[in-house]
């Protein structure tokens, strides 16, 4: 349900209604709208959660490109899409903000659903390079006079695709297309490579001015600040030659290049805009901001810098005001230290997502054990490879929407070889607040055709224990460990028995069927089970622990039962129940299979557990379908 609070808008926020409200604003009350924001983005998302930190940092840098552009005829991309509150805001969305990231309400990534200003549903980084690419060549192959502008940042360089992307759009002169750089040196945690350290010397050189005012003078009639005129000047003023360091990075692939700019500079910015956008090709606008800016809590935060809190807040300190509870992640943070203590050739990757993955206490610990290799999910895991191939075992701890992204190095780099890389997939399942880009629900599907590939989906911290170091000890192949967001159960869902590697959670001495029920769903499906007891269906309740392939031990239970269910929170097709269905064709075993999953669909956001009711993931409506199918079976 959306939220029933108003969040307050100041005088100016309030004016607009539309897009155009906020371009006929008088410049001399763009300060006061500015401050205006970062206040209503502070009071607004402490009370729903958001990414707060970096649209703190792009208040300004988003008015310019309003100001300069018009949107949506220009096409505005932003990437990674979290950015993008400032931009509902300026585009008339101000006044739903009290429903952010809340079912019905305004969802925490652009979306074409809201407003023609929303183009791309994105929130995976490293894509609008590519988006803006095809968008421009679009535009010239019609003769569009509307320009694209990339705005892209937040760690996002780091990926491969941008540089993908850059060099093809270095190939044409003919794009109306404007990249801009949003510099804040981090994405999650600080931005790692040798990319961010070629950026890091543009901020730190001492002799670089990065204001284009202060040199307007010296370049009046040129259109633009390209790397012949920009060098020569700038070596002439400072004495030190070639000093522009990303020459190397855009300026030599023929890309012309603006900044760096003061991106809290609104007068500053608007200038830079107008001229990459009268210049006709595509352009490199390098905007240097503050992430977190003008928030003291997020200025604190040397980690993240309140990149994203997840629940409400206090305005003030930014401490969570709901109660904390022990996580997934923290469990298997601990667990990994431990393991990296008993054995010294346990090592960890993760994509630019230390803290939200669980690894920086490992970092903390035993720096030179964590790599940190940036939005790269490819990269990671054929790096896993190389570290495997040489005696260590790698765990590679990303979310499970992003682990998607890999496949094919997981498949060939890894699994051909059966190399001992483990998996962990934090953020699996049904996600809740972040919306369908976030949910974790393709994982099992995809990743149980990897040959070799074995899948575990613990339903509780002590079988995530145990299950991590079961992966950690298979030395033939790949591991995946997957578990869901958020706080695990309170009490550990303990085994009356356990057999043949399958965890029994209920056992009457007869049974009217079997549930399978995989990770944390085991919970509900005990649950499930007291339900259909008190109707009079007794059910056995098991957990296969090991998900893929399918214990063959489990196969063999199936066939006792006139009926069998699954219970699971990933995608239907291609998943556990679907696996286990085949596994029972091949054993010719006729079994009635119910799989309880998830719809192949884009599910809207909103909270766990209100998505799992929608999707019949409830101790009750898994009762009630299961209660009417053995009554069916036994009138018939």
């Amino acid at each position: 349900m959306t939220s029933n609070d108003e969040p307050e808008l100041g005088p100016l926020l309030a004016s607009i209604g539309r897009l155009a409200d906020f371009k006929s604003l008088d410049e001399a009350d763009l300060p006061d709208l500015a401050e205006e924001l970062r206040e209503f983005l502070i009071g607004s998302v402490a009370k729903t959660g958001g990414h707060i930190g970096p649209n703190l940092g792009v208040v300004e840098l988003t008015m310019a490109i309003h100001r300069v552009f018009d949107s949506p005829h220009d096409q505005v991309v932003f990437d990674t899409g979290h950015q993008s509150y400032v931009h509902k805001a300026l585009t008339g969305r101000a006044a739903r903000f009290g429903g952010l990231r809340r079912r019905g309400g305004l969802a925490g990534y652009p979306n074409r659903a809201e407003s023609p200003h929303d183009l791309v549903e994105n929130s995976h980084a490293s894509t609008s390079l590519s988006y803006a690419d095809g968008l421009a060549k679009a535009n010239a192959l019609s003769g569009s006079d509307r320009h694209v502008i990339a705005v892209v940042g937040d760690g996002a360089l780091t990926g491969g695709m941008c540089w993908e992307a850059l060099n093809n759009i270095a190939a044409r002169d003919d794009l109306r297309l404007v990249i801009v750089v949003n510099d804040n040196g981090r994405s999650y945690a600080p931005t790692v490579g040798g990319l961010a350290k070629r950026l890091a010397g543009l901020r730190l050189n001492p002799g670089y001015e990065p204001a284009l005012g202060k040199i307007k003078s010296a370049v009046e009639g040129i259109p633009m600040v390209g790397r012949a005129a920009y060098s020569a000047l700038h070596a002439a003023k400072t004495g030190l030659k070639d000093a522009l360091a990303p020459q190397g990075m855009f300026s030599d692939l023929g890309l012309k290049y603006v900044g760096p700019i003061d991106g809290h500079d609104l007068s500053e910015m608007t200038e830079a805009l107008e001229k990459a956008k009268g210049f006709g090709g595509p352009v490199i606008v390098h905007a240097l901001t503050e992430k977190g800016r003008g928030w003291r809590p997020a200025r604190e935060d040397e980690a993240e810098q309140a990149h994203s809190l997840s629940s409400a807040f206090d305005p003030i300190t930014g401490e969570s005001v709901t109660a904390k509870r022990r996580s997934w992640t923290g469990v298997f943070a601990e667990e990994l230290v431990a393991q990296a203590e008993a054995r010294p050739d346990v090592v960890a990757i993760t994509a630019a997502m230390p803290g939200p993955t669980g690894v920086d206490k490992l970092m903390k610990r035993m720096p030179e054990r964590v790599f940190d290799v940036g939005i790269a999910e490819q990269h990671a895991v054929t790096s896993a490879a190389g570290l495997a191939m040489n005696g260590l075992h790698p765990v590679v701890a990303v979310y499970s929407t992003f682990m998607n992204r890999a496949f094919d190095q997981t498949v060939l780099d890894v699994a051909m070889h059966r190399l001992p890389v483990t998996f962990v997939l934090d953020r699996a399942g049904i996600t809740g607040p972040d919306g369908p880009s976030h949910y974790g629900i393709w994982d099992t599907s995809i990743f149980r055709i990897v040959p070799g590939m074995r899948i575990a989906a613990p339903r509780d911290a002590a079988t995530l224990r145990q299950e991590f170091a079961e992966a950690l000890a298979v030395d033939d192949g790949p591991t995946m460990l997957r578990f869901p967001t958020g706080a695990v159960p309170t009490e550990d869902v303990a085994a009356v028995d356990s057999r043949e590697g399958l965890d029994f959670l209920v056992e009457p001495d007869e049974a009217d069927l079997l549930i399978a029920a995989c990770g944390p769903l085991a919970g509900v499906a005990v649950e499930a089970a007291k339900l259909l007891e008190a109707a009079g269906v007794r059910a056995v309740v098991v957990d296969p622990r090991w998900i893929a392939p399918v214990p063959d031990a489990l196969v063999k239970l199936a066939g006792q039962y006139p009926l069998v269910a699954t219970v699971e929170d990933g995608v239907r097709t291609g998943g556990f129940g679907d696996a286990l269905a085949q596994a029972l064709r091949d054993a010719g075993t006729d079994v009635p299979l119910l799989d309880f999953a998830v719809a192949a669909d884009w599910h809207p956001h909103g909270a766990r557990p209100e998505l799992l009711e929608d999707l019949g993931l409830t101790p009750e409506a898994i009762a009630a379908r299961i209660e009417a199918e053995t009554t069916r079976r036994n009138r018939s």
